[in-house]
């Protein structure tokens, strides 16, 4: 157990702190609540932003970049859409020594800019559908923070699509949340649940919001991400008209879509341990590190050839960039071996003068740290199975913890129970109101996150009203 972390039995939100401080993978920036992600950090962005960004344009979407300084009469167009940022909205009222004569908004989101150029852009139904992503920040004044799960500015990405139809539209919005859900299980394996949110946690402006929700190791639920059906709203607000195939002025139908840094935190909270963050082979920026171990500098050339020989092969499998030798010789093998852990490498090869005698290397596991002796003589295929095996165990451990933790409640005494007791995601029924929701969330902390599509047409009674419910929801306390 690493002496610089808290165990996560002791203390789970400082045990987060901590793993972010062992790992060097952010830091707080001197401006309340923004945060300065550090290369390791930064590096699990790349990565994610790669895979991402492929899936993405393999759907026919393209980048583009807008604007971070948006008019503030844009924001106050779609009157849902000013009611639901206004509270968390960074202002600038002077610029270049005075006054300006309309306020800009630092971007909380971009639906009001893309929907002005939308509306540009767009003349005919030929123009459609229109599939654009961007990858920037985005600020949103927040009043409590942490370390990639809430801060006030953060990176982010951000699908804005128009369509001819409704139904389109709704196509896009589900696609996009399945491309979400492929990502966070196949890449990152980290289990989650998608489905709509009810009506009064919906985006401001949307017609209709899904979201994907996970389990932590502390069985609370973190939104991963969102997809949103905005329906003609914004169309309506900015003016994205067309001639239709019939001749006749139309409105688009528009959506929107997106992940964030706060991805890195679920990360953290479903694989790591109590010496810190874990990754996933396949999203690792870093696969392997091979270690020399030596004492005497005969020792030294020998290990070092031979590592550089291990590194070769494995590089020409898993390619240049998952692959590192750690030539270090300020540190010891152990202080070495401590580095790559907290640092959640996925695998790392020993090679000490045995290793090189026997011609061949020992590969440890960072997440159960089993070891296993290879010969350099199919190294390479090894490394990618165990690698290929540490992804599926790290997916399936977390999707074996959400499954146990998800409980159905019948009567409101069994929701309280589970919530004082075990913990977890429960399903239970909602009378549908906002108000029940509410007094729910203030008497146990717990809620809604999602409506699961496979919980529709169940009826029965509300768990706190007795009222009339169409179905099961899914409640939890969360991030």
């Amino acid at each position: 157990m690493a002496k610089n972390i808290t165990p996560r039995a002791t203390n789970f939100p400082q045990w987060y702190q901590d793993v972010i401080a062992a790992g060097e993978l952010a830091d707080n920036s001197p401006v309340r609540g923004c945060m300065v992600i550090r290369p390791n950090g930064y590096g699990l962005w790349e990565s994610m932003q790669e895979k991402l960004d492929r899936m993405f344009k393999e759907t026919g979407h393209v980048n583009a970049y807008f604007p971070l300084l948006i008019p503030q009469s844009f924001i106050t167009k779609e009157a849902e859409h000013v009611e639901g940022f206004a509270p968390e909205l960074a202002v600038v009222t002077q610029a270049g020594g005075k006054e300006l004569e309309e306020p800009l908004v630092i971007r909380p989101t971009s639906e009001t800019i893309i929907g002005h150029m939308y509306a540009k852009w767009i003349q005919s139904y030929r123009d459609l559908p229109v599939l654009i992503n961007q990858w920037c920040n985005v600020m949103r004044w927040e009043k409590r923070t942490r370390l990639f799960l809430r801060t006030s500015e953060f990176l982010w990405q951000e699908g804005h699509t128009a369509h001819e139809t409704y139904e389109e539209a709704q196509e896009e919005t589900l696609k996009m949340l399945g491309i979400y859900k492929e990502f966070l299980e196949d890449v990152c394996a980290i289990p989650v649940i998608p489905g709509a949110k009810p009506e009064h946690e919906k985006f401001p402006g949307a017609v209709t919001t899904y979201a994907i929700e996970a389990m932590m190791q502390d069985k609370k639920a973190l939104q991963a991400a969102t997809s949103h059906n905005l329906g003609q709203k914004f169309a309506k607000a900015f003016e994205i008209k067309y001639l239709g195939r019939d001749n006749q002025e139309e409105l688009a139908w528009t959506t929107s879509w997106g992940c964030t840094t706060r991805m890195i935190g679920g990360l953290i909270m479903t694989h790591g341990d109590d010496d810190g963050i874990i990754v996933p082979p396949r999203l690792a920026p870093l696969q392997v590190v091979v270690i020399p171990i030596y004492k005497t500098e005969e020792e030294k050339l020998a290990v070092l050839d031979f590592a550089d020989q291990v590194a070769l092969r494995l590089r020409a499998k898993l390619s240049n960039l998952k692959v590192k030798v750690d030539y270090r010789e300020d540190m010891r093998p152990a202080d070495k071996f401590f580095t790559w852990i907290q640092r959640g490498i996925p695998l790392r090869v020993e090679i000490g003068p045995k290793d090189v005698q026997n011609k061949g290397g020992m590969l440890v596991r960072r997440d159960n740290r089993q070891k296993v002796f290879c010969a350099l003589e199919g190294i390479e295929e090894k490394a990618a199975e165990i690698l290929e095996n540490i992804q599926a165990d790290l997916f399936k451990k977390a999707g074996d913890f959400m499954r146990e933790n998800i409980r159905p409640a019948e009567t409101y005494q069994e929701f309280k129970d589970i919530l004082a007791g075990p913990g977890g995601f429960i399903l239970a029924h909602w009378d549908g109101t906002k108000q029940t929701a509410e007094l729910i969330q203030s008497e146990t902390k717990a809620t809604i996150r999602v409506v699961p599509e496979d919980e529709k047409d169940k009826p029965g009674k509300c768990v706190r009203t007795g009222k009339p419910s169409s179905q099961r929801v899914l409640f939890a306390v969360a991030y």
